[in-house]
């Protein structure tokens, strides 16, 4: 047994939490979108955590997040893999293919890399006894059935990424079982902008898009129908959600809990995509003087989730890792609006 090993035995053995050594939370993807500001929460509440950051350059926006140099590796590489994780206690699986239209254009990509991949950091997982959290996207249900949307509903997914999502969720639930505690999120769409030591990250999500067409002075064009609705959740509430999940898995680690735990990490803001195009244009006019028009264009996407409502049930999330969303798509729209040069 390691000394990082018996100090997280100790709590079973009747030893303070105070007396552990602080955890080691490695990262995967930590360059990108979601990874980067995971770092920045874990080294904003948990300083004297020791992190492992790890990304293969793929659409990386950062190459280092303050003291934290991001360790290029290719999740694919199973043994260059878990060299680079090995002493984790908990690793945060954000490396990954996402979004719809990235899926669909490079589906051997987005299959080595969220099922492949994500198969090699379950089974380190599966054989070290480290936590794991995972983000599997509401992809995986397609039309939801029934609202307000919960994890334990039928997946029945329309499109590539959703399928290699749903493939990640599967394997992670199998290689847990009776090895080690895994966080698996319903993660709802992001939005938003942040700032990692100066450097502005970001990526086109439909929010994101729309502020930029805006700020142009380009036309924000709407898929038809343009009801299609969405639930929407700021990229800073997400990162804290891990930072709480891995809070809690060091816990569970701690008492031998082994298995899935399934989290709806979302807002209470869901509305159509019309809805957000009309707010991002009054917001447009009022920050900044500038009108622009709203299109609605032909849907190029076959595999689109069509719902005219998005509601989702984040009651256990709240209760069990103790987080909720702390951002709104008006606030927030109108920062972005403000600050952008």
């Amino acid at each position: 047994m390691t000394e990082k090993e018996s100090d997280i035995d100790s709590e079973a053995t009747g030893e303070s939490a105070d007396k552990r050594a602080p955890p080691t939370i490695a990262i995967t993807g930590a360059a990108g979108y979601i990874g980067s500001r995971v770092v920045v929460e874990f080294q904003e509440a948990h300083p004297d955590w020791e992190l492992i950051a790890i990304d293969n350059g793929y659409r990386a926006q950062v190459d280092a997040i303050g003291d934290v140099e991001i360790e290029h590796v290719d999740i694919r590489n199973r043994n260059r893999l878990e060299d680079a994780l090995a002493g984790a206690d908990v690793v945060c699986h954000l490396a990954a293919v996402s979004g719809v239209d990235d899926c669909e254009e490079n589906q051997d990509l987005a299959y080595e890399v969220n099922v492949t991949g994500t198969n090699n950091v379950a089974w380190f997982c599966r054989k070290t006894g480290a936590a794991l959290a995972f983000p599997f996207s509401m992809a995986v249900l397609g039309d939801p059935e029934e609202f307000p949307i919960t994890a334990d509903q039928p997946r029945d997914p329309l499109n590539w990424y959703g399928r290699t999502k749903l493939l990640g969720e599967r394997s992670i639930e199998t290689f847990a079982d009776g090895a080690f505690p895994a966080h698996l999120f319903l993660k709802s769409n992001l939005y938003g902008e942040h700032v990692v030591y100066g450097t502005e990250v970001g990526k086109p999500t439909v929010i994101n898009f729309f502020v930029n067409r805006a700020l142009a002075g380009e036309t924000l064009t709407v898929y038809e129908p343009g009801t299609q609705a969405r639930n929407f959740v700021h990229v800073k509430d997400v990162a804290r959600a891990y930072v709480r999940s891995a809070e809690r898995l060091v816990e569970q680690l701690a008492s031998g809990e082994t298995g899935t735990e399934t989290y709806e990490i979302a807002s209470d803001e869901d509305m159509s995509v019309m809805e957000v195009a009309e707010i991002i244009q009054g917001v447009t006019a009022e920050e900044r003087g500038l009108n622009v028009d709203v299109e609605l264009i032909e849907n190029p996407r076959s595999g689109e989730t069509m719902t005219e409502q998005f509601e989702v049930d984040i009651s256990a999330t709240t209760t069990r890792l103790a987080w909720e969303p702390e951002h709104s798509v008006l606030y927030s729209s109108q920062k972005m609006v403000k600050n952008k040069d």
